[in-house]
C-alpha cells in the first residue's frame, strides 16, 4: 500500500527557512513525478514544486526563487527547502504524485511563518 509521511513543519518568522521531507513507499516513488502541495485554511490544495524521475523541476510563480524540491531515491524521499519564508507561505504541506489520480494523501506537516 503506498503511504506519504511529511515531516519538518514548523514556527518561523517571516524570513527565516525550514527543510520538509516525505518519505514515500518505493513503488510510486520510483515510477512518478512528485510534487509538493500546500492547502491553506480556506483554499484550494495547489502545487507548488514538482521533480521528474530524472530530477527536473518546476515551481509555482509564488516561490520560484525561494523554495527548491529534492529527491533521494536511496532513501525514496522527497525535500522541500523553503527559505525566505512569508507569512502567506502559511499552510498544511502535502507531497504527491504530480499525475492523477493522487495516491492517499498523508497527514501533511504544518509551516506557519509569523513573527
Amino acid at each position: 500500500q503506498v503511504q506519504l509521511v511529511e515531516s519538518g513543519g514548523g514556527l518561523v518568522q517571516p524570513g527565516g527557512s525550514l527543510r520538509l521531507s516525505c518519505a514515500a513507499s518505493g513503488t510510486i516513488f520510483n515510477i512518478y513525478a512528485m510534487g509538493w502541495y500546500r492547502q491553506a485554511p480556506g483554499n484550494q490544495r495547489e502545487l507548488v514544486a514538482g521533480i521528474t524521475r530524472g530530477g527536473n523541476t518546476n515551481y509555482a510563480d509564488s516561490v520560484k526563487g525561494r523554495f527548491t524540491i529534492s529527491r533521494d531515491k536511496a532513501r525514496n524521499t522527497v525535500y522541500l527547502q523553503m527559505n525566505s519564508l512569508k507569512p502567506e507561505d502559511t499552510a498544511v504541506y502535502y507531497c504527491n504524485k504530480v499525475a492523477t489520480p493522487r495516491a492517499p494523501w498523508g497527514q501533511g506537516t504544518q509551516v506557519t511563518v509569523s513573527s
